[in-house]
């Protein structure tokens, strides 16, 4: 059998290598053009505008139970439930026998102080009068008549205080209006034994021409709300959309709620507004300063934290940061962290610390 032997010249192995070394580098090529870019951004403040919508109630600007003050009986009733009152208006009468016999009582009684005391003054000054006389009364005589005219006009004046006080329980049996109002509640009619010992008010008064609007603002939203803000409500029986200013805040956290109660005074002149109706009120959330404002996409919520991403020299280096509003897809970041800033737009947690960004 020949055996042939093939012979290859160096050159031959040369151009071989050669070929190979340019398909690398052609695969190389390949590979890094086809390698994803990170798409980045520029970081930059804004004020972020929100709306807010919570539940609240209406309620009477002035609202007050009127209770008995002493025992009695109902003897005139003039209002009902609807009734419109005035400040001062006479609204229930009460009568309580024995108070007017305590009344004539102690009418009586100061009318015989102010006669014995009248009396006693009398005497007094004649003794007075007499004893510049010299040797005609003597002191001691002179002392004891001012001493029974400071007795009996104690006596005198303990008895002013008795009827005065009677007068005022006399007072009681009348209630009147403290202010302009409607009668929201009525809880007597004529005859009805009433007093201090009852357990339901006679009336409630409400006053409904302005009506207080009152809101729990969540923790994380109080500090976008002040005096004077301007805002919008609505009721569920009625289309109309009606306008209110905060008036009052509490300035303080309510413990189980965590939220700050927020007041404000809705001037109810159409009366179509009634107390105890709940509304939905849509507050504005403005910033006063601009704030970083990113897109949703750029927060990584991790277990270690809360980061986003920052490339400086084409490397990764993660920054802590906290979150503040949301609204669509974006939302307030507060960290360590400057304006013009390069931040990756699309983070995760597969990008480590120190990792090359490609962009």
């Amino acid at each position: 059998m020949n055996t042939k032997i093939i012979k290859y010249s160096p050159l031959f192995f040369a151009a071989l290598f050669f070929l190979n070394s340019c398909n690398s580098k052609k695969e190389e090529v390949i590979t890094a053009e086809i390698e994803p870019k990170t798409e980045t951004f520029l970081l930059e403040k804004e004020k972020l505008t929100t709306e807010l919508r919570l539940p609240a109630e209406l309620t009477g600007f002035q609202q007050v139970d009127l209770y008995a003050k002493v025992s009695s009986f109902v003897k005139t009733l003039k209002v009902d439930i609807g009734s419109k009152v005035t400040k001062g208006q006479l609204l229930i009468v009460l009568e309580a026998p024995e108070i007017s016999s305590q009344l004539a009582a102690a009418e009586s009684r100061l009318k015989s102080m102010e006669a014995i005391y009248a009396t006693s003054k009398s005497t007094y000054n004649r003794l007075y009068e007499t004893s510049k006389v010299e040797g005609t009364i003597s002191k001691n005589d002179l002392e004891m008549a001012s001493g029974k005219k400071n007795s009996d006009y104690a006596q005198y004046q303990a008895a002013v205080a008795a009827h005065k006080e009677v007068k005022i329980m006399r007072s009681y049996l009348e209630i009147r209006a403290p202010f302009d109002g409607v009668v929201a509640a009525r809880n007597v009619n004529l005859g009805t034994f009433v007093g201090p010992s009852s357990s339901s008010p006679l009336l409630t008064i409400q006053q409904q021409n302005k009506l207080r609007l009152a809101v729990s603002v969540p923790e994380l939203y109080t500090g976008y709300l002040h005096n004077g803000d301007e805002m919008s409500f609505n009721v569920k029986s009625l289309p109309d959309t009606f306008k209110a200013t905060i008036t009052r805040m509490s300035g303080a956290l309510d413990l189980k709620l965590r939220s700050e109660r927020v007041e404000m005074d809705v001037h109810n002149t159409k009366g179509n507004l009634l107390p105890g109706m709940v509304a939905e009120v849509l507050l504005p959330l403005n910033a006063k300063d601009s704030t970083f404002v990113v897109p949703k996409s750029a927060l990584v919520n991790a277990a270690e934290g809360m980061f986003v991403i920052k490339v400086v020299n084409h490397k990764a280096t993660r920054v802590d940061v906290k979150k503040g509003r949301e609204i669509d897809d974006k939302i307030e970041i507060f960290g360590d962290l400057n304006p013009k800033d390069k931040l990756v737009k699309i983070a995760n947690e597969e990008i480590k610390e120190g990792d090359i960004i490609n962009e």
